[in-house]
């Protein structure tokens, strides 16, 4: 005999499904919504609806974003030589957050990872080379993050890239090895930005 209401279950195993969401965590989730009397759960239903409902990848940058292009390509005083190539959206907002970097990005929405079904045809590395191939590209920053996955993925591009003419860059080693670049800190991103190599 089940003792909880199916719409709680269902919420529960929604909950973890999320990434680093345990079923004990989802459950605690769950039965505070259900006890929070300020109309918590109306506004997350909402904010998901418009989650779904109102954004879309720029055509440019493949980033994620409310309106086309996002507001990075569309200013003017941004360096549209100079693209920035992350694995994630969330790798563009700490390089934003450190407020050094006044180019463009380019994001991938993954890496390399033949083992969990992620390859070349699965990223948004074509879109990359035809953007370089334009013209306006002076230099590719390759900011994937140093995990074995991050510089298989950057040795790639840099093939890719390499013969289009392009100067191809790496963020510095400020950053530790296996780490992910939205726990990075303003400071270590400046530094890792400022001393980026040639490769």
């Amino acid at each position: 005999m089940q003792t909880t209401p199916a719409s709680v279950t269902r919420l529960i195993e929604g909950f973890s499904e999320l990434p680093g969401i345990g079923r004990k965590t989802a459950a605690r989730l769950t039965f505070f919504l259900l006890r929070n009397q300020a109309g918590l759960a109306e506004r997350l239903a909402e904010a998901l609806r418009d989650l779904k409902e109102r954004t879309r990848f720029c055509a440019i940058c493949y980033n994620i974003t409310e309106e086309d292009p996002c507001p990075i390509c569309a200013d003017p005083d941004r360096d549209h030589s100079s693209v920035c190539v992350v694995e994630e959206p969330l790798d563009m907002l700490a390089i934003e957050q450190a407020g050094t970097y006044k180019g463009v990005y380019h994001v991938l929405h993954g890496v390399l990872a033949p083992s969990e079904g992620m390859f070349v045809e699965n990223l948004r590395i074509g879109e990359l080379v035809t953007r370089v191939r334009s013209g306006t590209v002076r230099e590719v920053i390759l900011a994937t993050n140093p995990t074995s996955e991050g510089d298989w993925t950057a040795s790639y591009l840099l093939s890719r890239l390499r013969p289009l003419g392009v100067r191809v860059t790496r963020l510095g080693r400020g950053l530790p090895v296996g780490g992910d670049l939205e726990y990075a800190d303003a400071v270590t991103l400046t530094r890792a930005l400022e001393g980026r190599e040639e490769i």
